[in-house]
């Protein structure tokens, strides 16, 4: 019996890990680590593209580290394109959300002095 394997999920996921590492880390990096956007943005980039699958022996102990092979330019391009709208997207719609939930994180200079008491 086969395993199928989502070539398209790894694949994905590493390229926004790559383009989420371009970005500050204060509020990109920061809010894209909270689980919920971060699926949200795998979420919006898997409903753009379609998926590829491999059908692959149980007893193949490396099937978890396969990666896709290096996809055409053209395709990459595309895909880092839509990581960026999706970014975009999820920035501005859960603006309110993300706000709060990233209000613990206080910026330097604009904490009051411990220093005289």
């Amino acid at each position: 019996m086969k395993t199928v394997l989502n070539l398209t999920q790894q694949s994905v996921i590493a390229e926004i890990e790559s383009v989420l590492d371009t970005y500050p880390y204060h509020p990109y990096q920061q809010a894209f680590a909270i689980a919920e956007l971060r699926q949200d943005l795998i979420t919006y980039v898997f409903s753009r593209i379609p998926c590829l699958y491999s059908a692959i022996e149980p007893e193949q102990a490396c099937w978890l580290n396969y990666k896709l092979p290096r996809s055409p330019l053209e395709h990459q391009i595309h895909l880092q394109n839509l990581i960026h709208q999706g970014i975009y997207s999820i920035m501005q719609e859960k603006s309110d959300w993300i706000s709060h939930h990233l209000c613990e994180t206080i910026q330097p200079g604009c904490e009051p002095s411990h220093w005289f008491g």
